[in-house]
């Protein structure tokens, strides 16, 4: 089945006539919450039934907001391929975030807490940590309960 065609037959069955956007979204949105509920509660098969739901919403958003699926669907891949990485290179002395290969900040690291809220900065902005020289905070590296930002895990 094409995309185009499966947009049709969703709207065609769908359980609430609209022509809000706001609506359409809006549709989406409570679907998309009650499935990260469920799965939060530990219901996989609640999730899974409202994330199929916000399948149909967001198809019926797109028909509402007038997008082209298959257009979106080469948008969106062009912005993922072309997305910089991110990264988190970390001197002896100090710190540096770039995206790509431009820096876009930087700090001194004065103490092994310093280095640990790096790595915890590094994981909450979705950077690959490249420890560029040896760390004079060694232990640091080793503490129990450092976040592995490589891994994304504690």
């Amino acid at each position: 089945m094409q995309l185009k065609e499966a947009i049709e037959l969703i709207w065609k069955n769908r359980k609430y006539d609209t022509n809000s956007e706001t609506e359409a979204v809006s549709h989406l949105n409570e679907e998309v919450a009650e499935s990260l509920k469920a799965l939060l509660r530990g219901d996989r098969e609640r999730a899974q039934n409202e994330l199929e739901d916000a399948m149909s919403c967001l198809f019926i958003a797109m028909k509402v907001l007038n997008i082209d699926p298959e257009e979106v669907v080469f948008r969106q891949i062009n912005r993922m391929k072309n997305q910089p990485v991110r990264t988190m290179h970390i001197y002896s002395n100090r710190v540096e975030i770039k995206v790509g290969e431009e820096v876009r900040g930087g700090w001194a690291i004065w103490s092994a807490d310093d280095l640990k809220e790096a790595q915890k900065m590094a994981m909450e902005f979705k950077c690959k940590i490249i420890r560029e020289e040896e760390n004079q905070f060694k232990d640091a590296e080793n503490t129990e309960g450092l976040i592995d930002v490589q891994s994304n895990q504690a």
